[in-house]
């Protein structure tokens, strides 16, 4: 073995050590993810990010000042203030998620409004079962609220760092098909959002939207551009558990089982490896309250890690990537993956697990996190993707395709795959697969038009702008051809600038989105430059420069927009030939 194989070999260890202890390993202590806002002066001169650290396109926002109102009356207040000055807005939440740049207010004259202290519950119902809670409570604190008066929300995201106005606004869903399905908007009935006014009522205004109020569909999945969403009235059910089982098969049938399994079972989802050729179904239902177990869902990656070891983690990731050999990259890969690990994280008892099926009350099975469970000032672990430590950074790339061509994508899928097995472990997390979720039709005017699957992948992001990564072209082509080939959505909260490119056209009530925007905000104070391109209002989300490309800005055109000086050149796809995308020469 060469010394050069030799270090590959030792760097593959390390990572595969760093990434199995920092899993496994169980620390008290933890700090949850810093405030995305910070200033200079108080709350003046200030720049807002999000819980990575930095937006898609790497951009840096800044705005004048900061207000953190602690009731709706101080939040009718601000909203008056800037409108009377004229200035833009942007709502900002406890850790912001979303990797595109929906809290930049469009100007360092902008004001940013954080939800951080509207945080409390304002009513609960349990015979009616309704539950109303300020904008920016926590997940997680929504879900444990409502159980402990023996109710359930039916479905969230799997993440519970997320406050609940800021997952409306981008969409955000768990997965399901059953009833009216895994997108938590549909379960809204009502909601109280601040907007501009007119001198005459003030400059804002607080809109009550009951259930049968014409507005809700446009305010439900609103990208914050309506105003600032106050509270929130969610339909709730009788608390209830879920039996828990993940099946894993080769992928022989998985084309017809992917439109299926969302059938089949109410908060099915499946997760594909696909270099191991295998995929995991969860096998998820509910069952009747009596049926013994407490299982508790802390799912691996969503758990607190020693910062030493992601910092070193990272470290020989991107030896890795840079001067390791695809062998090498997939072995270390191969060695992390959670799919080796029992049960993803999930426990019979909230210690242990003892085996299939995991039987638990629904707030305890439906989403963590526990990673933002810490005190604040405890840096010894921490989220894996803390931006204060140099650890995991990545790109996660949400989109959505009808169910019905499902099968015909993820034939396309593996085709693609077939070609060159080990580029996809060098080029996708193997840590996770590519996760596939269900999610139905929706009445919201930015809501999913038709039953979909709702496809996440994680991918490795350099911290240096513009800099290669290896396989790009494969996350690349899976896009396209999702968004082209397919007439694919991208998800509001995920995704880098090219594929909201033309978007909107694919909503068929985009129009009346848009005319309720016009009537909350006449003036555009909650528009941003960039939100006007995504809604097709102005201009493209596309920024055309040198290596644009290898950030996801643009889909390349030309050479230069990858990274001719090191081998990277702008190729068709090998699979979807429209496709375009930044190719190494030992690719073809």
């Amino acid at each position: 073995m060469s010394q050069g194989e030799q270090a590959q070999r030792r760097a593959m260890e390390s990572l595969a050590a760093v990434l199995l202890v920092g899993i496994l390993l169980q620390l008290a202590g933890c700090s949850p993810p810093p405030d995305p806002v910070t200033c200079t002066h108080g709350t003046s001169n200030c720049t807002v990010t999000n819980t990575y650290g930095s937006f898609t396109d790497r951009t840096i926002c800044h705005a004048a000042n900061v207000v953190y109102p602690r009731t709706e009356q101080e939040l009718v207040a601000a909203v008056a203030a800037a409108a009377a000055a004229k200035r833009k807005m942007k709502v900002a939440t406890k850790h912001s998620h979303s990797g595109p740049k929906l809290a930049c207010p469009g100007g360092s004259e902008g004001t940013i409004i954080s939800t951080t202290r509207l945080n409390r519950t304002v009513s609960i119902d349990a015979e009616r079962q309704l539950i109303t809670v300020e904008s920016g409570m926590v997940l997680r604190d929504l879900i444990q609220t409502a159980a402990a008066a023996g109710l359930s929300l039916p479905h969230s995201p799997y993440w519970y760092g997320l406050t609940i106005g800021g997952l409306l606004a981008t969409g955000a869903h768990g997965s399901g098909l059953w009833g009216k399905g895994g997108a938590v908007h549909e379960y809204v009935v009502g909601l109280r959002i601040v907007t501009p006014a007119p001198a005459c009522h003030g400059f804002a205004m607080v809109r009550e939207l009951g259930a049968d109020h014409p507005d809700l569909d446009a305010a439900k999945v609103s990208l914050g551009v309506l105003g600032v969403v106050s509270q929130v009235t969610l339909a709730l059910q009788p608390l209830f558990k879920r039996s828990v089982t993940f099946v894993k098969r080769n992928e022989s049938d998985f084309t017809a089982q992917v439109t299926e399994w969302g059938r089949l079972h109410e908060f099915a989802d499946v997760i594909w490896q696909p270099r191991n050729g295998t995929v995991t179904y969860r096998q998820d239902d509910r069952v009747d309250v009596s049926t013994p177990g407490d299982g508790l869902n802390d799912l691996f990656l969503f758990r607190p890690a020693p910062t030493a070891l992601l910092v070193s983690g990272r470290a020989t990731e991107e030896q890795l990537q840079e001067n390791g050999t695809d062998t090498a990259r997939c072995a270390a890969a191969q060695e992390g993956s959670t799919s080796r690990l029992q049960a993803f994280g999930f426990t019979n008892d909230g210690v242990v697990f003892t085996g299939y099926p995991v039987v638990g009350y629904q707030h305890r099975i439906q989403a963590s996190g526990s990673c933002i469970d810490g005190p604040e000032d405890d840096l010894g672990s921490s989220c894996a993707w803390d931006p204060r430590i140099r650890g995991l950074f990545m790109y996660n790339s949400g989109f959505s395709v009808a169910l019905s061509k499902a099968p015909a994508f993820v034939a396309d899928m593996q085709q693609l795959r077939d070609l060159n097995p080990d580029a996809f472990c060098s080029a996708i997390d193997n840590r996770v697969g590519v996760v596939l979720r269900y999610v139905r039709a929706s009445s919201a005017y930015l809501g999913k038009p038709e039953d979909c699957v709702d496809v996440d992948i994680l991918f490795y992001r350099s911290h240096t702008d513009g800099m290669p990564r290896a396989h790009a072209d494969v996350v690349d082509e899976i896009e396209q051809l999702a968004l082209g080939k397919y007439g694919g959505l991208p998800h509001w909260g995920k995704n880098r600038n090219f594929a909201f490119d033309g978007a909107i056209a694919r909503y068929p009530k985009a129009h009346k989105f848009l005319k309720v925007k016009n009537r909350y905000d006449p003036d555009g104070l909650f528009s941003s430059e960039w939100t006007d391109q995504v809604l097709g209002i102005n201009g493209t989300p596309n920024i055309i420069k040198d290596r644009c490309a290898i950030e996801g800005l643009c889909v390349c055109s030309d050479d230069s927009h990858c990274a001719p000086e090191q081998g990277y050149f702008c190729r068709p796809g090998k699979v979807y030939k429209n496709a375009r995308v930044c190719s190494s020469e030992e690719d073809y």
